[in-house]
């Protein structure tokens, strides 16, 4: 086998196993995907959307990110899904489900359909400045940084 060729089959990057699932949003101009705990997120117009998670039991399957006053109508329409045990404020899948495959295609038909039902504005980061660190101090560590380097 060709030794280049080894180096970049090393270096390959596993292939999600619910990619299938997000692959159909992935031409809309506002598609967005996200690394988020361990698992992969999916924006549409700025909002969560979907959460493909591939992890142990309660991180195996799909979230469906929602606020609780949705939950009832996505739950009547949608049996399998629960409240996570983790994250109740969404909607959980799990993969284990026996409409796992068909329940997901659908949820995903509804979030490109833009249903109102799914998708949460996510809260901005606060920024937290910089400790302010008073003159003298940043002066006394400025010249310890040059006496070490100097020294080096």
């Amino acid at each position: 086998m060709n030794e280049r060729f080894e180096k970049f089959s090393r270096a390959a990057r596993p292939v999600h196993p619910h990619q299938w699932l997000w692959e159909p949003l992935e031409t809309d101009p506002s598609f967005v995907l996200r690394s988020m705990f361990g698992a992969k997120a999916v924006y549409l117009d700025g909002k969560i959307v979907l959460c493909f998670c591939a992890g142990d039991d309660s991180w195996c399957g799909l979230l469906v990110c929602t606020d609780r006053d949705r939950h009832p109508a996505l739950l009547a329409e949608f049996p399998d899904l629960r409240p996570h045990s983790i994250l109740p404020k969404w909607l959980y899948l799990p993969e284990s489900a026996g409409s796992f495959e068909a329940a997901a295609v659908r949820l995903v038909s509804l979030a490109r359909r833009r249903d109102p039902r799914i998708g949460v504005v996510p809260k901005t980061k606060k920024q937290t400045p910089a400790p302010r660190i008073p003159a003298g101090k940043a002066r006394a560590r400025k010249k310890k940084l040059r006496l070490r380097r100097s020294a080096s």
